[in-house]
Formats: C-alpha cells, structure tokens, sequence
C-alpha cells in the first residue's frame, strides 16, 4: 500500500532553516507527483510545492523565493528546504500524491502523518 513518511521538522528561530524529508513507499515513485501541504493551527490545508517525475517543479508565489522543492527517485525520497523562514510558517507539513491536480492537496488521495514545524523565538 502507499505510504508515505514525513521527517525533519522541529523548533526552528525566525530566519532559520529547515529540511524536511518524506520516503515514500508502494507506488511508482519515479513517475509520480509529489506535492508538499502544510495545515496551520486552525486553517485549512494549504499547498506548498510540487514536484514532477522529471524534478520540474511549482510554487506558490509567496514560496517560491523561500522553499525548494527536490526529490531522489532512487531513494524514492521528496524534499523541501525551506529558508528564512517566518513565524507564519508554522504549521504541520504533509507529503501527498496522487488525484489530478497536484496543486490541490486536498484532493490529492494519499497523504502522510505530516511533521510539526515551529517557527519561533
């Protein structure tokens, strides 16, 4: 079955950096999309990344000066470095795939355990 696990987050200070992982498992790895989704304290889920089979890949406006999306597909492995970050970026992050549009994660069929990031002093 499709599993995907999330690593990497933490306490981090304004400013700081953060590279979260996710592994995948039980699915074509190679030729999927990954997206990253993240869900702060009382909001919805929002997308955060999304990284094609060929490693193109999209953001949001408001993250693509900050967030890098990459992946090593024979590690079956996607990651998001994320820079500068801010205490707005709080919130649990979540690797997802599957559905139709990557950019829409709440669509998106599989979805991780997700992994807390803190931004704060």
């Amino acid at each position: 079955q499709v599993q995907l696990v999330e690593s990497g987050g933490g306490l981090v200070q304004p400013g700081g950096s953060l590279r979260l992982s996710c592994t995948a498992s039980g699915f074509a790895f190679s030729r999927a999309t990954m997206t990253w989704a993240r869900q702060a304290p009382g909001k919805g889920l929002e997308w955060v990344s999304s990284i094609w089979g060929d490693s193109s890949t999209l953001y949001p406006d408001s993250m693509k000066d900050r967030f890098t999306v990459s992946r090593d597909n024979a590690r079956k492995t996607v990651t998001l470095q994320m820079n500068s970050l801010k205490p707005e970026d709080t919130a649990v992050y979540y690797c997802a795939t599957g559905g139709v549009d990557p950019t829409d994660p709440d669509r998106l069929d599989y979805r991780g355990q997700g992994t807390q990031v803190t931004v704060s002093s």
